[in-house]
């Protein structure tokens, strides 16, 4: 039976160079290829400074932690976040011992819903996490003004998006950031970057991820080729540590793999937006069962997955059809039917995360994926409705 996968991953010949480099060094901790990443990732994304991790969420946790420590938030205060996202942009805020307040999102293209920010908003709101899911950005330009209008802060969690712009830019937050977890956009099995234009938090963050380690010795580099005061003042220094941070750190193996897929992206995600192209096309006929992506204006779409929503009450029928014929799916990032949320969250408050959450389910949009995948795909859609004609006296036909 074909398998038709949610992502993938093929060595190719410049990455197995690049581990090569790093394996021929003698370096794996955090050295010139994770220092060429970080710049040429920030670069791409229209920013200054790039602090690698070993993970998105890292990278969301240290962004918010430094932004708590210059800030002085208090412990409660209140961070928005969009009622539908994978569970680590919640988590993250309790993390940090700061309280996350659910706002609902838009029922066409997922992203928060920017008029419902304002209605969240308290005297303790201190910032807004919003999330561009499934490769697309969310309405950052309302998000931000929104933020400016109150004073808060902007973390965007890019992880499921990059390389997309909104309004000609990639990057709107205070931080913006990005995850090299497995089936993401790069993938180089583990690995995060926080992106911004502020060189205070950029060094908050890298110390953050170092055990919060003194900024004056954040790498083994960090004392070659100084002069003889400036080594003694290291030296005093460099097992200082001025908060409570974090071992989040990546080798230079995953950098190697990410930087390699850098050069790439161009390649990647016009193979990634001919798939998209083709399903929009061809699963266009069932509209009337199915909610097919809607691309925001002024904003262009990575498509690290495909997303969909049923018309009818019938998504666990159709994706265990889907899987039983070897299409993987993945549940639409259920956030506010988490059990462990349960004791906190009012689920009827976000009417349209719930119905996302009941009727919504992504497949695959990776560059991997062949015209013989993408047909067996349309003919399963096609093959399944064709056996469920009752769906159609529920449209009037």
């Amino acid at each position: 039976m074909r398998k038709v996968t949610v992502g993938d991953w093929r060595c190719t010949p410049r990455e197995k160079e690049l581990v090569n480099r790093v394996l021929d060094s003698g370096r794996l901790s955090y050295g010139p290829v994770s220092r060429e990443l970080e710049q040429k990732f920030a670069s791409v994304h229209g920013a200054k400074y790039g602090v690698l991790s070993n993970s998105g969420t890292s990278s969301l946790q240290v962004a918010l932690q430094a932004m708590k420590e210059r800030y002085g938030w208090k412990d409660g205060d209140e961070v928005i976040v969009p009622a539908l996202t994978f569970v680590a942009t919640a988590n993250i805020v309790l993390h940090n011992r700061l309280k996350p307040v659910l706002v609902d999102v838009e029922p066409d293209m997922y992203g928060i819903d920017v008029d419902r920010i304002a209605d969240a908003i308290t005297n303790r709101t201190v910032a807004i996490i919003p999330v561009h899911l499934f490769g697309m950005p969310c309405d950052m330009q309302g998000v931000c003004a929104v933020a400016a209008a109150y004073d808060l802060r902007v973390i965007a969690d890019s992880c499921e998006t990059m390389f997309a712009r909104h309004h000609q830019r990639y990057a709107w937050g205070d931080i913006d950031c990005y995850s090299f977890y497995m089936a993401h956009l790069i993938t180089a099995g583990v690995g995060g970057i926080a992106v911004t234009d502020d060189p205070d938090l950029a060094v908050t963050m890298r110390s953050l991820v170092n055990h919060g380690r003194d900024a004056i010795y954040l790498s083994t580099d960090d004392d070659d080729g100084v002069g003889a005061e400036r080594l003694k003042e290291i030296i005093s220094r460099r097992f200082n540590f001025v908060s409570v941070g974090h071992s989040y750190r990546i080798t230079e193996m995953e950098a190697a793999l990410a930087l390699a897929q850098l050069e790439n992206r161009e390649s990647m995600l016009a193979a990634r937006r001919r798939s998209a192209a083709y399903l929009n096309s061809t699963l266009s006929v069932h509209e009337e069962h199915l909610q097919l992506p809607t691309i925001r204006p002024f904003t262009e779409h990575a498509w690290m997955m495909y997303p969909i929503v049923t018309r009818h009450n019938d998504k666990i029928e159709l994706v265990n059809y889907l899987e039983n014929r070897g299409i993987e799916t993945r549940d639409m990032l259920p956030l506010t039917n988490q059990p462990v949320y349960a004791g906190w969250l009012d689920r009827s408050q976000y009417p349209v995360a719930e119905h996302i959450n009941e009727r919504g389910f992504y497949i695959g949009c990776h560059q991997y994926l062949t015209t013989g995948d993408l047909a067996y795909i349309v003919e399963a859609f096609d093959s399944y409705y064709a056996q469920h004609k009752e769906f159609r006296s529920e449209v009037g036909q």
